[in-house]
């Protein structure tokens, strides 16, 4: 037998440590070469470990929740393949796509059928299921909203009370009678607090907001969106008129598109838009490459085409990578005003807030119009409030003479 080190692997191109959302294994479980073995989350994305070797886990040395550095040591496997030893741990690989929807046979100790999300719980005690009579499809056995709303649809609800989970490793601990939920801070959401927290300590923010009349975008779209439908096989969303005027204003303001390095400012060449999508409780922001080349459509493809990797479990990380500048569809939840959290290492991020009716003085003469405001976060290190009040004014000017006359789908 030989003992040899599992490392943490390279997970994308900038990407320096992921962290251990769980082990899919246990000491003593026999593993071929290239089976998954750890759930890891970075920044970018959440990806699957695959083991170099196969052989038996004969120590797991860290623990889920760790940081880890690549190349630091995650577990030793004992191999008896001379030939499979000689390989260098080095070569360890993410395995393609996101997490795989896969189950994993644990004992019952270490089963992740006992994690439950808060949206699983949620509608589980809307429809007073319980847990325990659903049969999960997610990654260990896990059960997904997916689950308990295909056992919703059966017509097969168990109506007996929810039995109340009391174990260490639930991801949310559900309790009734007012008592406290203790929810841990793990994968997706401690990125996200970590990043947030890194933008707010080293990025001094300041705000701008303006006002755009977007009536006469509203009307084109809502003129052509069926037909758009109809033909193309996805949706012609509002956001995707914004993300063009954005990436249009960035090629005329390429400070805005620009990161902080210390001694000096990186303007940025290739115009790539951050989006955030949403699953379920979880939070990606996969990127629009070369923004500022495409069409609407081509935008409106990508976005339809990243929403449904996000939902899917199939991001890669190339698809959360080299990000520019970010623009959040704030107005999704009928937010009117917002100021983001820039994404680090960017200069800027802006919510697009939601379109509303409002009474409007027009030649003297009240008028009912579709407003929107765009709130900009910036970096006062790279940006001051001249270029930013011109690119947001660039914007304004794009989206009010977007008509039928005008912009080309």
């Amino acid at each position: 037998m030989d003992t040899k080190k599992i490392t943490m692997p390279k997970l994308g191109e900038s990407v320096t440590e992921g962290t251990i959302n769980s082990w899919l294994v246990k000491v003593g479980d026999t593993v071929n070469k290239y089976d998954p073995i750890a759930e890891v989350m970075t920044d970018k994305v959440n990806a699957e470990v695959p083991s170099s070797y196969s052989g038996v886990i004969k120590e797991i040395v860290r623990e889920e929740g760790d940081t880890v550095a690549v190349g630091e040591l995650i577990c030793y496997i004992e191999t008896e393949n001379e030939q499979e030893s000689e390989q260098a741990e080095q070569k360890n690989q993410p395995s393609t796509g996101n997490l795989k929807e896969r189950p994993i046979e644990t004992s019952d100790e270490t089963s992740m059928r006992s994690r439950y999300s808060p949206a699983v719980v949620k509608l589980a005690g809307e429809h007073n299921i319980d847990l325990q009579s659903i049969s999960g499809t997610g990654l260990g056995g896990r059960i997904t909203r997916k689950d308990i709303q295909a056992y919703i649809n059966s017509g097969k609800m168990d109506k007996a009370p929810i039995k109340e989970k009391e174990t260490e490793d639930q991801t949310a601990i559900y309790s009734a009678g007012g008592k406290d939920n203790e929810i841990p801070v793990t994968g997706i959401r401690k990125i996200i607090a970590e990043n947030m927290t890194r933008s707010k300590q080293e990025i001094p923010h300041a705000w701008m907001q303006v006002e755009v009349d977007v009536t006469d975008l509203v009307s084109y779209r809502n003129k052509i969106k069926t037909e758009f439908k109809q033909r193309e096989g996805y949706s012609l969303t509002y956001f995707s008129f914004f993300v063009y005027a954005v990436a249009r204003a960035l090629k005329e303001f390429p400070e805005v598109n620009s990161t902080w390095a210390g001694d000096k400012i990186i303007q940025r060449h290739d115009i790539n838009i951050s989006i955030a999508v949403a699953k379920e409780n979880e939070l990606f922001v996969p990127v629009i490459k070369g923004a500022d080349e495409k069409s609407i459509k081509g935008i409106a493809k990508d976005i339809y085409q990243l929403a449904e990797k996000a939902r899917s479990n199939n991001l890669a990380p190339s698809d959360m990578e080299a990000g520019t500048f970010t623009v959040n569809n704030t107005g999704t939840f009928g937010s009117v005003s917002s100021m983001g959290i820039i994404n680090h290492p960017q200069a800027a991020i802006l919510q697009v807030e939601s379109i509303v009716k409002r009474p409007v003085i027009i030649n003297n003469m009240f008028a009912a119009r579709d407003i929107v405001n765009l709130s900009l976060s910036l970096d006062h290190r790279v940006l001051d409030g001249l270029i930013c009040g011109r690119f947001l004014a660039r914007i304004k000017s794009l989206l009010e003479n977007m008509n039928e006359k005008n912009i080309t789908i």
